[in-house]
């Protein structure tokens, strides 16, 4: 039986605090001169988790007999990517009313009755890139929660009703798409990051969801929710034997082959360099400063995600929010992201919200903080509290059964446990072994200001009047052209003229 990583954590910290305090008269009469040892933590295996059953679904299982409780969840290969063309949002609908839309012993109303009266919790869902079914119940009604788990799984009814109601607020939302200038910044920056074509810019319409009927939906169903296509994380009240068994028959027997899901598309070209506005009548400009990203398994991965921590991704330790938000007081929230993507490579993002009139000046700020890193070398106290945040914080990312199993799941469903199965074990020397050299080096190999996009949301006219007190304008930060985005028609996502 694997021990209890919690239970060790906090007999870690114990023993760390106790080390550090020492007998009473040896207590520093000040916080700072308090002295630690190194924590000793050894991340999981993932391998002492995993799991492969008969039917080919992996299982990532952790027991724990401190709660009543079991936490599942089946995690699905496929999404929206997978969409027919003409028929965008079938994945969304199908993956919302597997749970919502009935089984065959029961229509969905009393399903929903019965879940209420054991205190379980369902969902599903599909998004753009996997889908999953959860469930949450107390691990007395065991039998009773796989049984609803297999319908749901296997069989579910997508009852009209439910799927002629979810069709209705689906188009409800379609019709609020440019209500909320986020929504619409989150919208425009993958156009215009990753074009047009990319598989993330097709979007439910007004015509798609309307084509979508209750066939297409099984059709979805039964092409790719079957076993060889499940990642299961399991944690809870339960025997690990006993429930591999149980795992073992909630998989047999399945109604249906389906297909292997492909993989995430990778292609997709980066987008035109320039400045980019969309005119829309709000308080306060969004601004989204775009440069080519990574994977998660770009060999400069570590010495990237040092080197925006300082420039943005620190919180109140970053360049970006110093300058910006405390220096300055021109947004509440200033920073930068330069994830590793999942499936493919996602754009480093700098973003925050200003009055329009300090739009410019703030995007000012922020090229300067780009520039800056490009051009010196960070300091050694910056490198540091960099490098100490991905260290230090590294054990609460298991700190429960569920986050354990989760995590390793994850890493299954993108790939990380095949190509890097010591991800975990070497995360932390990986991160130590950063040094100012390589920061520099992945800021000017990878910050490419040439390629710069920024894209900015807000009311035009003010925007480009920039403010009296700020030299800066717009048209100064993007070389004399600015190019105006229409806004969408919300129904059919094409630009309005």
């Amino acid at each position: 039986m694997i021990l209890s990583i919690k239970r060790n954590m906090f007999l870690s910290f114990f023993a760390v605090l106790g080390a550090a305090l020492g007998h009473p008269q040896d207590i520093p009469d000040r916080p700072e001169k308090l002295t630690f040892p190194p924590l000793v933590y050894d991340a999981p295996n993932p391998a002492d988790y995993r799991v492969e059953l008969t039917s080919g679904a992996i299982v990532y299982i952790y027991p724990d007999r401190e709660r009543p409780l079991i936490d599942l969840s089946v995690n699905i290969r496929g999404g929206s990517y997978l969409d027919p063309e003409g028929k965008e949002g079938l994945a969304e609908l199908t993956g919302y009313l597997m749970a919502r839309g009935g089984i065959p012993s029961k229509p969905a109303d009393e399903l929903d009755e019965e879940l209420e009266f054991l205190a379980a919790r369902l969902s599903s869902s599909f998004s753009g890139l996997n889908g999953s079914v959860t469930l949450n119940f107390l691990s007395k009604d065991a039998d009773r929660g796989f049984n609803i788990l297999r319908a749901v799984l296997a069989d579910p009814s997508f009852q009209q009703d439910k799927l002629e109601l979810r069709k209705t607020q689906v188009l409800q939302g379609l019709k609020q798409r440019n209500d909320d200038s986020r929504d619409i910044e989150s919208r425009e920056r993958k156009f215009v990051a990753y074009g047009e074509g990319f598989w993330g810019n097709r979007y439910t319409t007004a015509s798609s969801l309307g084509s979508i009927q209750r066939q297409d939906l099984l059709a979805f169903h039964r092409d790719w929710v079957h076993p060889r296509n499940f990642i299961v994380s399991i944690s809870g009240n339960f025997d690990r034997d006993a429930m591999l068994a149980k795992l073992d028959a909630l998989f047999a027997g399945w109604p249906y082959s389906g297909k292997k899901a492909p993989p995430v598309p990778q292609s997709h070209n980066y987008g035109r360099p320039g400045v980019y506005l969309v005119d829309k009548d709000v308080n306060q400009g969004r601004v989204s400063i775009l440069l080519p990203g990574i994977r998660w398994d770009d060999p400069d991965y570590y010495a990237i995600q040092v080197m925006n921590d300082v420039l943005g991704g620190g919180g109140f330790t970053s360049r970006i929010t110093n300058r910006v938000r405390s220096d300055e007081g021109l947004a509440y929230s200033a920073r930068s992201a330069f994830p590793g993507g999942a499936y493919y490579p996602v754009v480093f993002r700098a973003g925050f919200q200003s009055k329009s009139r300090t739009v410019a000046y703030a995007s000012s700020i922020v090229l300067e903080e780009i520039e800056r890193i490009i051009r010196e070398p960070v300091s050694a106290e910056e490198l540091l509290t960099a490098k100490k945040s991905f260290i230090d914080t590294f054990p609460n990312r298991f700190a429960s059964p569920s986050q354990v199993v989760s995590l390793f799941a994850a890493d299954e469903m993108t790939g990380r446990y095949t190509t890097q199965p010591d991800f975990w074990t070497k995360y932390r020397s990986r991160f130590e072994a950063v040094d100012i050299a390589d920061v520099q080096r992945v800021a000017k190999s990878r910050l490419k200001l040439e390629q710069l996009i920024i894209l900015i949301v807000g009311k035009k006219e003010e925007i480009l009047k920039g403010h009296p007190d700020y030299p800066v304008k717009l048209v100064d930060l993007a070389k004399g052209e600015v190019v105006e985005l229409p806004m969408r028609d919300p129904l059919t996502m094409r630009p309005l003229k």
